[in-house]
């Protein structure tokens, strides 16, 4: 069974609670997850306070160790929280046509 940390919509309108969980990665998204791993409010209740984020860290920890995939918006909130290690801005680019420096047509060429 495939295991994905995602973020479950919950809340009114105009006004979201996301809870963030472990579930299977096939079933619904408000479906039942395995395990509550936290919650997220993205919306400030007042201009003092901040985005609210709660998070079980021995757990989320233990779902990451067995192989679960956090969906874009969980691992966002995992590498804010320090469980996960932040993507590079700019990703290595990989030329096509391996090694040896002549790529595309040029080297087929030259074999022949």
């Amino acid at each position: 069974m495939a295991v994905r940390i995602r973020l479950a919509r919950h809340g009114l309108r105009n006004r979201p609670l996301f809870h963030i969980v472990a579930m299977n990665a096939r079933s619904k998204r408000n479906g039942k997850p395995l395990e509550k791993l936290g919650t997220y409010s993205p919306i400030a209740h007042s201009k003092e306070e901040a985005k609210h984020v709660t998070l079980d860290f021995a757990r989320a920890k233990y779902w990451l160790g067995v192989g679960a995939q956090p969906t874009d918006g969980a691992r966002f909130l995992l590498e804010r929280a320090g469980l996960l290690p932040p993507r590079p801005l700019y990703p290595k680019m990989h030329r096509a046509g391996g090694a040896g420096g002549a790529g595309g047509a040029g080297g087929a060429a030259a074999a022949s």
